[in-house]
């Protein structure tokens, strides 16, 4: 069966210590966050409302570039970004576009799109536990 080309995963802490806990997972693995993107406090600028809501944009560089030299058109698709958001009854929820169904048919190595995966993984494990 086909990975889905979206997945959400419950956190298992509030929204702000779930935001906490991804970047410092991020980083104690030695990726970087390049940016961190707040869509709710764009809403409140704008005079709308929006629920807590964070994009991260994370990698590394080592991990990217390989990908990038097997298949150009996938520095489109990186670095990975994880989706943060308050769901209903204050849960909180993360999401994002599985890497291997991303890059499914792009001429990219299996061992290359492995390691993206487990990155992804990583933060998963992370929310469910709670702590690292």
């Amino acid at each position: 069966m086909p990975e889905s080309s979206y997945v959400e995963h419950k956190s298992s802490l509030p929204f702000s210590k779930t935001v906490d806990l991804l970047i410092e997972t991020i980083e104690e693995v030695g990726m970087n966050i390049f940016a961190k993107i707040d869509h709710g406090a764009g809403a409140i600028e704008v005079g709308m409302h929006l629920p807590p809501t964070v994009v991260l944009i994370y990698g590394h560089a080592r991990g990217g570039t390989p990908v990038m030299q097997a298949a150009p058109e996938t520095a489109l698709d990186l670095p990975l970004r994880v989706l943060v958001r308050e769901v209903g009854g204050g849960d909180t929820a993360i999401a994002f576009h599985p890497v291997r169904a991303t890059l499914a048919g792009r001429a990219v190595p299996t061992e290359l799109v492995d390691r993206l995966a487990k990155a992804q993984q990583l933060l998963v494990t992370a929310v469910q536990s709670g702590a690292r």
